[in-house]
């Protein structure tokens, strides 16, 4: 090592990513590297980076010659990185959202603005949580530019790791490493299961899961923790499985088909009591006294390891924790 040369700290990224702008690697290698990994084709990667597919074709070619590997093998439908592929893909993702942060800064310095934050979240906490968090800190910085999104955590813990949001509150599926996560632990969801006014089973009366079976039902999509939840406790107890079911993870939706059917829906007791009070539907909609209990895995605040928050994103986080 020169004599001038200071090491890298153990664990850092950087001496990796400048090594990588060293060899010869160019943004858009790492932008097309990263398309592959997400999209798994090659036409569909060189269709997000609106070039042609035998322009994408070359610059996998230029790539490994630069590094003097490969990083992807053809299948018979698509391709699949190698390890020296995913290797930079990982490191690509961590430059280019630090570029994003870049451009992102710069253009908030152009207009004046408070900079920007985007944030993931699960329906409960989205309401409960980031909603009070988030008109806390538009009072104090009223130029800050927020996005949400609200889907289930499947998708946004992969939205997270592909550098779209800065943090979510969520779970970490159980297909993911859960190393690749900080998490902190900030709420338990109890759910409940909801039918328009005036629906059969509106009585009064508990109702049993035998009943429940026999109507329309809305479920968030197959693989979704409530889902889950839900028909594990149909398992549980012997009883049959809705079979008619319309999948959606749009709550607006939801609401619209409980509103218009008799169908059934789990959701979230927090928003329910939100949609049923003056500010949301002002009891459009009945929660159906049941007689079991849904609580569903806890969710969390949950960020990249070792990838920093911008201030702008630091103070929306810290002002959550400060919500529970």
């Amino acid at each position: 090592m020169p004599i001038d040369q200071k090491p890298t700290p153990q664990g850092s990224s950087y001496e990796d990513d400048e090594g990588l702008l060293r060899s010869g690697l160019k943004l858009r290698h790492m932008r097309l590297t990263v398309a592959l990994e997400e999209h798994g084709q090659i036409s569909a990667a060189a269709q997000v980076m609106n070039i042609s597919q035998p322009a994408a074709s070359r610059m996998i070619a230029e790539i490994e010659a630069i590094l003097g590997v490969q990083i992807c093998e053809r299948l018979p439908r698509g391709v699949r990185l190698t390890p020296y592929g995913a290797a930079l893909a990982r490191r690509a993702k961590s430059i280019l959202l630090e570029m994003r942060e870049v451009d992102r800064e710069i253009a908030d310095l152009k207009l004046g603005k408070g900079g920007s934050v985007f944030l993931g979240a699960v329906t409960a906490p989205a309401i409960e949580l980031a909603v009070p968090a988030i008109r806390k800190v538009r009072q104090e910085h009223p130029r800050i530019e927020i996005s949400v999104q609200v889907e289930t955590s499947a998708v946004l813990a992969r939205e997270l790791l592909a550098s779209r949001h800065d943090f979510i509150i969520a779970r970490i599926p159980d297909d993911l490493n859960p190393r690749l996560f900080e998490s902190r632990i900030i709420g338990v969801e109890k759910a409940c299961l909801i039918a328009r006014r005036g629906h059969p089973l509106s009585t009064g009366r508990t109702i049993g899961l035998d009943e429940l079976s026999q109507f329309d039902w809305v479920f968030q999509p197959g693989g979704s923790l409530l889902r889950q939840t839900v028909e594990g406790i149909f398992v549980s107890q012997g009883a049959p499985l809705p079979d008619r079911i319309l999948n959606t993870s749009s709550l607006l939706l939801t609401l619209v088909m409980i509103a218009q059917s008799d169908a059934i829906a789990p959701i979230a007791v927090d928003v329910a009591r939100f949609v049923n009070s003056r500010s949301g539907l002002a009891g459009a909609i009945d929660i159906l006294p049941i007689a079991f209990d849904i609580n569903v895995q806890p969710y969390s605040l949950v960020k990249v390891k070792d990838r920093t928050l911008s201030p702008t994103a630091s103070m929306l986080y810290e002002q959550i924790l400060r919500e529970i």
